[in-house]
């Protein structure tokens, strides 16, 4: 399998990127079954295949510095009856390479900007 050039992001991890600028404009963290709704329903068909590529590309991202992750409360979970989450939140260097990214190559804005607006 080829290596991918550093700093080139996949179209995954540019939909991650863009669903979670979205979100921060509303102060907003995301989770990643949250994200992963999102990503399926997307009109343009280029949505989500797995949940486990999703969260491939989620931890491969917090790795690289791109996004921070802390877990929930475990009071707000238990008060709704359910499992914590993980919550993520994306950072000044995700918001630099998405917007590097997108610069470079803006087709790939038309992965379905609507569905985060």
């Amino acid at each position: 399998m080829a290596r991918r050039r550093p700093g080139t992001l996949l179209p995954l991890e540019l939909s991650i990127l863009e669903a979670g600028l979205a979100l921060h404009a509303t102060g907003g963290d995301f989770y990643g079954f949250a994200l992963a709704r999102q990503l399926s329903g997307r009109a343009d068909g280029s949505g989500l295949t797995s949940h486990g590529t999703l969260y491939k590309a989620l931890a491969r991202m917090t790795e690289a510095g791109m996004l921070q992750t802390e877990w929930e409360d475990a009071a707000i979970a238990e008060a709704d009856g359910r499992p914590r989450r993980r919550l993520y939140r994306v950072t000044g260097e995700g918001e630099i390479a998405y917007r590097r990214a997108t610069a470079v190559a803006p087709a790939a804005l038309k992965l379905g900007r609507a569905a985060f607006a």
